[in-house]
């Protein structure tokens, strides 16, 4: 089968390549999925790179230990292994795994669930760990409800054009930091107010929650935006090359307490009920996928580039 193998560490174009190598074989508990289509994130250039370099304590201290990158899909069951008993040869899946920038998939059966009945493929695929982030955000770290006053940095990219559905459909009054050409498509979602990110500092004050995504607005500048006791959700940022955003989650603890805010830093968990529940949200209509560009397989490196660059609205996908 084809594949996109990554054998050493570097920017995309230099180490991925299109392969042939053997179809996976499945275990129990397992599913074999012909992948229909992968989605592309920024977490996928970090591995890509081997960053932050604690990460390569998990991924592989001088090469990658998994050789396919891509961590999301959609695709239709092709077999499984003994003991599965919630997905059948035939059925439509998405959910996350490691290894999907390829034709075929083992993926444990814990890991997909039917797809969404109003979704394609590729609009699926580009749910799974975007979703995750977003909810977990929204819900779980900023505790969104009724009649709060929510701020969302980033808010045109992967997770931001979840978060602002999320926040509006957890019932805030959500104002959404992007460029100045990506602000109609946010207000499409449902952002109450869009401020330009270009235009300089943000100037409302009053937010019970900021969601900062991969951002890294100065502690100081959250606490005028924010009431007094307010939530700060950290996800992602920029920074060293050991840490990236991680040291800033650090410093946050330490000056959350003096500047009379709340810092709330957001590793993601990948879980089966969280993908269901959005897969009932994106039935019911509260949430769509915003996917603005689909690649063939061959253009995974270009793919994962556009998106570092910010060249790409919401979320890309290849097609294997």
């Amino acid at each position: 089968m084809r594949a996109i193998i990554q054998d050493s560490y570097g920017a995309p174009e230099d180490v991925l390549r299109v392969a042939e190598i053997e179809k996976p074989a499945i275990g129990d508990g397992e599913v074999l999925v012909h992948v229909r289509a992968a989605a592309v994130t920024g977490t996928d250039w970090h591995l890509l790179r081997g960053l932050p370099y604690a990460a390569r304590l998990v991924v592989g201290l001088r090469r990658p230990r998994n050789r396919v990158p891509g961590l999301e899909l959609a695709g239709t069951v092709q077999a499984v292994g003994p003991g599965v008993t919630t997905v059948e040869v035939g059925d439509e899946v998405f959910g996350w795994c490691d290894g999907a920038f390829c034709e075929y998939v083992a993926v444990p059966e814990n890991q997909v669930t039917a797809k969404p009945s109003n979704l394609t493929p590729e609009q699926a695929a580009a749910v799974p760990i975007a979703g995750f982030t977003a909810l977990q955000a929204v819900r779980d770290k900023g505790r969104v409800g009724t009649g709060d006053k929510v701020l969302i940095t980033g808010a045109s990219g992967c997770v931001g054009t979840y978060a602002v559905q999320l926040a509006k459909h957890y019932g805030a009054e959500v104002t959404a930091v992007c460029s100045a050409g990506k602000a109609a498509m946010v207000r499409d979602l449902g952002a109450d107010h869009v401020l330009d990110y270009a235009a300089g500092p943000v100037t409302a004050t009053g937010f019970d929650v900021v969601v900062d995504l991969y951002g890294n607005p100065p502690l100081r500048t959250l606490k005028r935006v924010l009431k007094p006791g307010g939530t700060v959700v950290l996800v992602g940022g920029t920074g060293g090359r050991w840490l990236m955003g991680m040291d800033r989650w650090v410093r946050a603890a330490f000056a959350a307490p003096f500047l009379r805010i709340k810092t709330r830093p957001l590793v993601h968990k990948d879980r089966l009920d969280d993908l269901v529940l959005l897969r009932e949200l994106i039935e019911a209509g509260a949430v769509t996928p915003v996917l603005d560009r689909t690649y063939p397989l061959a253009e995974a490196a270009a793919a994962v580039e556009d998106v570092r660059q910010g060249r790409v609205r919401g979320q890309a996908v290849v097609t294997p």
